[in-house]
């Protein structure tokens, strides 16, 4: 590993001891305006807590147009049941395995941590020529681009902008899906629970989970539909109602865990435990390939209320849970293995009389993005519940023209001996609001690889950040040879 390389991670590890969940970025917002202020840098903010960062151009090169280098400080809070992280507080602690670097039991963080690690590095390497930059960091970009959404008219004078968000080395996105999420709700009656009946916890869990975007079809199982399937067998055998619900945690992350508690009229503990078993054997085999550690488990509890939702609103949420769609809705006809629409079955938890559910659609295009939006609200007024929508974001259209994708081309194909691959993903990406907002503003993302991201698997590859160093050093170089913004 090279020093510059060792500069970067030792950046990412700096970072990562700030706490900055989405929402939760004022530390690390004022320490990034204290390291440009104490370098001689000008620091221009807005209310929502963007930043961008003026970098004078290298010795010699002035003239050469801005180039606005782009990632956002929030990130994922994921961890598995076991971890005793808070991330309110605790830093993330970093681990070097072989090639791969990783968290102890909680997400990395390196998406999109790494980006502000290259960043701070690349200005700080006097070594390097570069243009004129705009270090723009943005806030709340996991929650739904929310951050970008406030950013200030005006802030950003660049007319070509680098997005260090993507995950696969090698591989350039020029375009990316719009998005919008769903929030339904059902009011659910409660009534006492007879004396009689016993109460039991079921558990999914196991699962890989992922980024609602970029794994969606990778067929990994959803949390939430795996309990709703178990809890219509149980209905199936025996009267069952639910006293509670909780599954997934985020719009964009497919969920990886979901229980329920519920009763049970007459003797059934042993046969709840073998039709736990059953549903667990019959998973499995299904997700054979992507799931090896699923689990579906039942316990005996004890929980302090001593009422339930009614059979009826038990019944009505487990068929809405059941009919909500999940998973690819449809491929794109013009790009290869590209998915166009989709949807996930996000969350659900419940409240003594509501159960609250969080759909998250996307799409490439935004009439089919109405469509499988139309189809939740559908299904959600059918079941009775009350449907409303927040965080949209229009699709970010490719340019396969611009000047930056070209020059981006020969930069990498001179470096590494090959071609980048080009792609339109299927998640969001800040370009499409910033895209937006400045029109003609010509964007390219590419990152080093990272595997399982939004997940507490999360890794990052540690040759890759390498790879993306260098690459992005010769593009600002070859980007200083020009003398004006052009203009495709």
């Amino acid at each position: 590993m090279g020093p510059e390389i060792a500069r970067v991670l030792e950046y990412f590890e700096r970072i990562s001891a700030i706490p900055r969940c989405s929402r939760n970025e004022g530390r690390i917002g004022q320490w990034l305006r204290e390291w440009a202020l104490g370098i001689g840098y000008e620091v221009s903010g807005d209310p929502a807590g963007n930043l961008v960062v003026r970098v004078p151009a290298s010795p010699g090169v002035a003239q050469a147009p801005t180039v606005v280098i782009q990632g956002h400080m929030d990130m994922v809070c994921e961890k598995t049941p076991d971890s005793p992280h808070d991330f309110h507080r605790d830093p993330i602690r970093c681990i070097q395995d072989g090639e791969w670097l990783r968290a102890d039991r909680t997400t990395l963080g390196a998406d999109n941590g790494i980006a502000i690690a290259y960043a701070m590095a690349l200005v700080e390497d006097r070594s390097l020529a570069h243009p004129p930059l705009e270090l723009l960091f943005t806030v709340d970009e996991e929650t739904g681009l929310n951050g970008v959404k406030k950013l200030a008219p005006g802030l950003l004078t660049g007319r070509m902008m680098i997005n260090l968000d993507s995950e696969d080395e090698g591989v350039f996105t020029i375009g990316c899906a719009g998005g919008r999420e769903t929030n339904l709700g059902l009011r659910a009656a409660k009534e006492s629970l007879p004396s009689d009946w016993k109460i039991f916890k079921l558990v999914v869990g196991g699962l890989r989970g992922g980024h609602s975007g970029i794994d969606i079809d990778k067929q990994r199982g959803n949390a939430i539909q795996l309990l709703a399937r178990t809890l219509a067998r149980i209905e199936s055998e025996t009267a069952c109602r639910i006293m509670s619900i909780k599954g997934g945690t985020r719009h964009n992350a497919i969920a990886r865990d979901a229980e329920a508690i519920i009763a049970l009229g007459g003797a059934v503990e042993d046969s709840l435990k073998m039709l736990a078993i059953e549903m667990e054997q019959r998973f499995k085999t299904e997700y054979k390939v992507t799931e090896t550690g699923l689990s579906v488990s039942v316990q005996a509890c004890n929980p302090a209320q001593a009422w339930s939702f009614t059979s009826t609103d038990s019944q009505r949420l487990i068929r809405l849970l059941l009919a909500l769609p999940h998973g690819v809705a449809g491929m794109s006809p013009t790009l290869a293995h590209m998915v166009e629409t989709s949807n996930n079955l996000a969350k659900v938890t419940s409240s003594e009389d509501h159960i609250a559910i969080l759909c998250s659609q996307r799409s490439a295009l935004v009439s089919r993005l109405e469509e499988i939006t139309a189809k939740v609200h559908a299904v959600a007024t059918l079941a009775g519940a009350t449907v409303g929508e927040e965080n949209q974001y229009p699709p970010w259209p490719p340019n396969p023209d611009a000047f930056l994708l070209s020059q981006s081309q020969a930069t990498y194909e001179r470096l590494f001996g090959k071609a980048p691959l080009i792609q339109v993903i299927h998640a969001g990406l800040e370009c499409a609001i910033i895209g937006d907002r400045y029109p003609g503003m010509q964007m390219i993302s590419f990152g080093p690889t990272i595997q399982s991201p939004h997940s507490p698997s999360e890794r990052l590859h540690i040759p890759s950040v390498e790879k993306v160093w260098r690459f992005l050093a010769a593009l600002l170089r070859d980007l200083c040879s020009h003398r004006e913004a052009p203009s495709t």
